[in-house]
């Protein structure tokens, strides 16, 4: 019922206010699927770094290892702790923590970019459908204005 009244509510709209809610509409689709990107590129991040963890918490002390300076740059090491991590938090600050604490940190930062995801997901559809709608509206009010041929 509620989709059937915006529907009727949307072909009230003259030409240019349906032009303006499609262009507005198609523009915050395109933002939150920037968004949508972006979370799953933290998410995937978060994951290897958990995976990282894990591998790490399973080797000796004194292990040799290469250590990423960057991401094709890599220094010949040694591990000397592995029951102690530090934990990048943002903007250039790092926390020291356990093994565990880290593994726990990755794993609740993993859950809550899952749970804002399928959020943004949700809003990003209905918009989606908005401008689907409001495309379809002004597509047969054109229709209606041309000449039949």
């Amino acid at each position: 019922m509620a989709a059937s009244s915006s529907r009727m509510e949307i072909e009230k709209l003259s030409l240019e206010q349906l032009r303006g809610l499609k262009e507005q509409a198609d523009l915050e689709v395109n933002l939150f699927q920037d968004s949508l990107n972006n979370i799953r590129t933290a998410t995937a991040r978060l994951e290897i770094a958990s995976s990282a963890l894990h591998d790490l918490s399973l080797r000796p002390q004194g292990k040799k290892m290469l250590v990423p300076l960057t991401a094709s740059l890599y220094v010949p090491g040694t591990l000397d702790d592995a029951e102690k991590v530090l934990v990048d938090v943002g903007t250039g600050y790092f926390i020291e923590k356990t093994m565990v604490e880290g593994k726990d940190y990755c794993e609740r930062k993993i859950a809550l970019l899952k749970s804002n995801y399928d959020q943004l997901l949700e809003v990003a559809t209905k918009k989606k459908s908005i401008a689907d709608e409001a495309g379809a509206v002004l597509q047969a009010k054109l229709k209606q204005l041309s000449p039949a041929h």
